[in-house]
């Protein structure tokens, strides 16, 4: 009997450490709900399935107005989504090898979602809970709305009880700032949020996003194995393809990207470390004439072209193919719990996390 009880435990663990309690059984305590912030021209809608931005209402050159985001057309569709769009990603975002670290000498293994190794916080990741509505304020000089989440201890099988919050908050002419924070309650963890839009300023169902010019402010980028994790070493992108220091088409050199089918890589964002915003990427669509500034303070950012969206059936039955949008994932680097050279992405109970992104959106003629 008592080999039987032990066995029991055990399997209970496994279970609650894979997600399963929080898998088709799984029942939010909070409501699922849409929410709306408008200022001037400018008007993002939110679920809080996955604190998750589900549309971004802008005018183009000549003020007429378009969604510049992929999604879906209820909130249900989120629920059944398996490409992040428009989430909040984590407890740790993109991907720590062979799902498992060590940390102050105990050994962790997590829940692997993407072959061995785990992806976006694994199963069930930040994108797929419900997190609570802090406060909602759609009026005045700043409307925002903060989301927040309590992650368990052994969640994913990651170590420690995590309060995180994430606020967006409309500014001053057409600016979106979004701000992450976390507070690790009771052990050190490591955390390292990503906001997961797709991004086609054209709009959302104007085809694909290659004749658009991007710039990133990134004079290196972290080298991945066959399976997209760090190898712990750096390489400069000039006279590769990656090189975007000055403006550059997104379709004009992709091709030669066979590995990943498309751009899917951390680039090491250029400027001083710490809480101090700079400059991360640029984005202009000649069509529309839109263009997208990013600002953060985080270490890297994840250029991503949908590579793998395949026949995705998003709002007002328009179909995404690859390259429909691109990721703009500003992050600490990946699998850097793995990596003492790489910038620390550990939260204590006495040291928290922020990270903090800035949208500037404008119009040229």
């Amino acid at each position: 009997m008592a080999n039987i009880s032990v066995l029991l435990c055990l399997v209970i663990t496994i279970l609650v450490a894979s997600g399963f309690a929080n898998g088709s059984g799984y029942e939010p305590k909070e409501k699922i709900g849409v929410y709306e912030l408008k200022k001037g021209d400018l008007s993002v809608k939110f679920t809080n399935w996955g604190a998750t931005i589900i549309s971004l209402i802008l005018p183009d050159k000549n003020g007429k107005l378009a969604d510049v985001v992929l999604g879906y057309d209820s909130v249900n569709e989120y629920k059944n989504d398996t490409s992040y769009i428009g989430a909040i990603v984590g407890r740790v975002a993109n991907r720590i090898g062979g799902a498992q670290f060590t940390l102050n000498g105990t050994h962790y293994k997590l829940v692997a979602n993407e072959g061995k190794n785990i992806l976006h916080g694994g199963l069930r990741g930040f994108s797929d809970v419900v997190w609570k509505v802090k406060k909602y304020k759609n009026g005045g000089h700043t409307p925002s709305i903060a989301f927040t989440y309590h992650s368990a201890d052994g969640e994913q099988g990651f170590p420690g009880d995590v309060i995180v919050t994430v606020t967006y908050t409309l500014l001053g002419d057409k600016q979106l700032s979004i701000k992450m924070k976390a507070k690790a309650l009771n052990k050190p963890t490591p955390v390292n949020l990503a906001q997961h839009t797709y991004w086609n300023l054209g709009g959302h169902n104007s085809g694909n996003i290659l004749s658009q010019h991007v710039q990133i402010f990134g004079s290196k980028i972290t080298l991945v194995d066959k399976g997209l994790i760090p190898t712990g070493k750096f390489a400069s992108v000039k006279g590769t393809p990656y090189d975007f220091l000055k403006p550059q088409v997104v379709g004009s050199r992709i091709d030669k990207l066979k590995a990943t089918k498309g751009y899917d890589v951390n680039y090491v964002l250029d400027g001083p470390a710490g809480n101090k915003l700079k400059r991360a990427a640029v984005v202009h669509d000649s069509k529309s004439g839109r263009m997208l500034v990013l600002s953060t303070n985080a270490p890297g950012m994840q250029f991503y072209t949908s590579n793998y969206l395949q026949d995705v059936k998003g709002k007002g039955g328009c179909v995404y193919q690859p390259r429909a949008a691109l990721c703009l994932e500003t992050q600490g680097f990946p699998d850097a719990v793995n990596h003492p050279n790489f910038p620390s992405t550990i939260v204590t109970p006495t040291k928290s996390y922020k990270h903090y992104m800035l949208f500037k959106f404008s119009t040229t003629s």
